[in-house]
């Protein structure tokens, strides 16, 4: 079944839990018409004037695209800022060398399509701020924590030996 989304349709709102400087809005429209899309993930954006679309971050297993469909923005990725304006795409590869983050540096509202690929699950790394973000669980680690695969494993035999003593 295709859905068509209409331009005057769009009904922009502040995503819930943002702060100062991070304040992005989304087209709800797309949640108000049921959209439910099981590998490919998108959103319309609205960016408004000294906002950041969110944390310095890359996806380890998804790639992203961005349109710009209205105004203009500063793209940050590991080769610097550059700026982009309505009608250019901007694609990002998964691992670090996608690394992204938009900053509106205008004083017009910048639009724009965030269309992102999903195969059930993602890590985004935040390489800024040191953290791990598991989607979709939104469980969000400080990267330092990592710890060996055996940690805590060591006494695997008392383990055995007090559950089969449980069981008598």
């Amino acid at each position: 079944m295709a859905t068509i989304l209409k331009a005057e349709e769009r009904a922009f709102k502040e995503n819930p839990n943002k702060i100062d400087h991070y304040r992005i809005l989304s087209d709800f429209s797309i949640i108000n018409k049921g959209i439910k899309s099981q590998n490919l993930n998108f959103d319309i954006r609205q960016l408004n004037p000294k906002q950041y679309s969110s944390p310095y971050h890359f996806h380890r297993y998804a790639e992203e695209l961005f349109m710009i469909i209205s105004g203009s923005a500063t793209v940050r990725t590991p080769e610097g800022l550059e700026i982009v304006n309505s009608g250019d795409l901007i694609f990002f590869e998964k691992g670090e060398s996608g690394a992204h983050q938009l900053y509106n540096h205008t004083e017009e509202p910048c639009v724009f399509l965030d269309v992102c690929t999903f195969i059930g699950h993602d890590i985004c790394e935040y390489p800024d701020s040191n953290k791990l973000f598991i989607v979709p669980t939104y469980e969000i680690f400080d990267k330092d924590s990592q710890v060996n695969y055996f940690k805590g494993e060591e006494n695997i035999k008392e383990k055995w030996e007090e559950i089969s003593n449980n069981k008598k």
